[in-house]
C-alpha cells in the first residue's frame, strides 16, 4: 500500500497467528450456536480478513485465497455476505473494503451493533470504536424509516501518524 506520508508504518501490526486461531475457533463456536455452518471458504475468507492490519477489499481475498491461484469471486462474495451477517465483518463502505468486527476479539459474541470506524488517511489503519446512535435511530422512526444497518466513519490521522 503507498502512504500519503512520508514516516515509517511499523506501528500497524497484525493478528499473531495464536490470536487469528483463537478468533478463527470463537468464529465456529458462534456460528454453531446460531445453528449455522462455518464452511472451508468462509472460514479461509475470515482468516484472510484477520490476518491484515486495514481494511481488505474482495479483490484482495480472491487473489489471496489459494496459493496456487485466486479463487471463484462467487465463492468470496457469498463467504463476505455470510460473515457480515453473522456480524463477524463489518463492510467499510466509503472503501468498499472488509474488517474483522473487534466486537469478538474478547470471545464474546455481540449483538448486532453500530459499527463506528476511525480511518487513518496516512497509514490505512482502521479501528472499530463503540458508539451509541440513538438521535439517528429517533429520527429515521419519525421519518417512518426502519434502520437495518449504520456504518460511521470518521476519516484522519492516527496517533501514530499525527
Amino acid at each position: 500500500m503507498s502512504h500519503a506520508c512520508g514516516h515509517d508504518h511499523d506501528h500497524v501490526h497484525t493478528l499473531d497467528s495464536g490470536r487469528i486461531d483463537a478468533r478463527l475457533s470463537e468464529a465456529r463456536r458462534l456460528c454453531e450456536a446460531q445453528g449455522e455452518r462455518m464452511t472451508a471458504p468462509r472460514l479461509r475468507t475470515l482468516e484472510l480478513i484477520l490476518s491484515e492490519n486495514a481494511p481488505v477489499k474482495a479483490y484482495d481475498v480472491i487473489d489471496r485465497f489459494h496459493p496456487d491461484g485466486a479463487a471463484k469471486p462467487p465463492t468470496v462474495y457469498r463467504a463476505l455476505a455470510f460473515l457480515e451477517q453473522m456480524g463477524l465483518i463489518h463492510r467499510i463502505e466509503s472503501l468498499n473494503a472488509f474488517v474483522a468486527c473487534q466486537g469478538h476479539a474478547d470471545g464474546k459474541a455481540v449483538q448486532p451493533h453500530a459499527a463506528a470506524f476511525l480511518l487513518c488517511d496516512c497509514c490505512g489503519s482502521s479501528e472499530e470504536v463503540a458508539v451509541s446512535l440513538p438521535e439517528i435511530d429517533q429520527q429515521a422512526s419519525a421519518s417512518g424509516f426502519e434502520t437495518r444497518r449504520v456504518t460511521l466513519e470518521a476519516r484522519g490521522l492516527c496517533k501514530a501518524c499525527r
